[in-house]
């Protein structure tokens, strides 16, 4: 299964790359939203992380315009960010993100995000 990472960090975006790999995905990795939202709607995703602090375009940005897409409408987004107030989360929801993880984060609780979102079961 392919999944896309948008994470401007080089280390968290190595980092979340590296893992989900590990755990069987094929993951792509996008710097930031512009091209994060290029590869979304031009390539076929099963599942997309995503900052919302991205450089070009927003995360935020991102999502409510995937979310509007017909050809992306059905792909699970998980928001991955620093930002952890209520309203952020909220935000998060209110753009079409299917789940709201902050960061620090647990890598087994972001696998499992996954693997839920993906209706799959862990090895």
């Amino acid at each position: 299964m392919r999944l896309l990472v948008v994470e401007d960090e080089v280390k968290t975006g190595d980092y979340l790359r590296q893992g989900l790999a590990e755990a069987g995905f094929i993951v792509e990795l996008a710097r930031n939203g512009l091209d994060g939202h290029h590869l979304a709607m031009t390539e076929t995703f099963e599942l997309i992380v995503l900052d919302v602090m991205l450089p070009s375009m927003s995360g935020l940005e991102v999502c409510r315009t995937l979310k509007q897409s017909t050809d992306t409408v059905g792909t699970p987004v998980i928001m991955l960010t620093a930002r952890s107030g209520e309203d952020d989360a909220q935000a998060g929801y209110d753009a079409g993100a299917d789940r709201y993880l902050t960061k620090p984060f647990s890598p087994l609780t972001l696998l499992t995000e996954v693997v839920k979102l993906l209706d799959m079961e862990l090895a």
